[in-house]
């Protein structure tokens, strides 16, 4: 079964093709701005009962250069068959639309990067009928955007920084600066974002992290991604998780908006069990400019 953050690696090409460009000029390969890039059927069966798709399947046309076409391939581990099924792509490919393919495998830690990354010589020892050369996109290489500033300048890039660093100690501060830079989106094109770099991140530890900062961001209160995260949350039914999580949106909420909270104000959130308390605590910590306004006139009960 395809995984979310396997589609999200390859999708982020569909939403903003440019990228591509942009980000193996940065790497010293000089492919052009497209004009125009035009998605196409990624259905590559044949009339025989064996069918193969890429994953993404683009054209690109630019003023400088001659038209190619870019097939995607996401990868989340070495995989020997690859080959054979990347060799057949570009034939395929080539054979069917007679423009040239090149492949992008996008990759997610560096063992998986390295390997994709090596060429294949297809053919005897003595005579390489075909060699394969797919370019790479992963840690090794795509850059890592922790500054807002940076990151809003191209929220494609750092969405595709999120994904390929999903597991880097430096994850968290990439999804710092592209929560931020988000903010200077309309409501759509977050929302399509947001939602690409949930999935591109998968099963990673920084998915949850970017669930925080996606649920107790104000901008995005009403997205799709944040009324999921609630409903999911209701629909787990375990309340010492929900508050725990309820917890820590409170202190994320309070530290994004710079306001200073006491190691006691921080002890007293974290040992709440009460999801109703916490919910008014989350709300008062979008105005509160002290921690103890968010604890005004609130009873101390057992729970907290």
């Amino acid at each position: 079964m395809v995984s979310s953050s396997h589609e999200a690696m390859h999708r982020i090409f569909q939403e903003d093709p440019g990228v591509f460009a942009r980000t193996f000029r940065a790497l010293g390969i000089p492919f052009d701005e497209p004009v125009t890039a035009a998605l196409l059927p990624t259905d590559l069966t044949e009339t025989r009962p064996l069918e193969r798709r890429v994953d993404t399947l683009l054209r690109f046309d630019t003023d400088a250069g001659p038209s190619f076409l870019l097939a995607v391939e996401a990868q989340s581990r070495r995989d020997p068959g690859k080959a054979s099924s990347w060799a057949y792509y570009l034939a395929h490919l080539y054979a069917k639309y007679g423009i040239p393919p090149v492949l992008l495998v996008v990759c997610q830690d560096q063992r998986t990067a390295t390997w994709a990354s090596a060429p294949v010589h297809i053919g005897p020892p003595q005579w390489s009928a075909l060699t394969l050369r797919p370019l790479v996109l992963g840690p090794h290489n795509v850059p890592v955007i922790t500054d807002p500033a940076r990151a809003a300048r191209d929220i494609p890039l750092a969405t595709l920084s999120a994904v390929t660093h999903a597991r880097d100690p430096e994850v968290a501060d990439i999804l710092e600066a592209l929560a931020s830079a988000m903010k200077t989106l309309d409501d759509d094109t977050a929302s399509v974002f947001a939602e690409l770099t949930e999935l591109g991140l998968g099963d990673a530890p920084a998915a949850q992290t970017w669930r925080n900062l996606m649920a107790v961001d104000l901008s995005f209160f009403r997205s799709e991604t944040s009324q999921r995260l609630r409903a999911e949350g209701r629909a787990e039914g375990h309340a010492a998780g929900q508050a725990e999580g309820r917890a820590q949106d409170v202190l994320l909420l309070l530290d994004e908006r710079s306001v200073d909270v006491p190691d006691e104000a921080r002890r007293r959130i974290t040992a709440c069990h009460d999801l109703d308390l916490l919910g008014t605590w989350l709300r008062r910590a979008i105005t509160a400019t002290t921690a103890d306004e968010i604890f005004a006139e609130t009873p101390r009960t057992s729970g907290t």
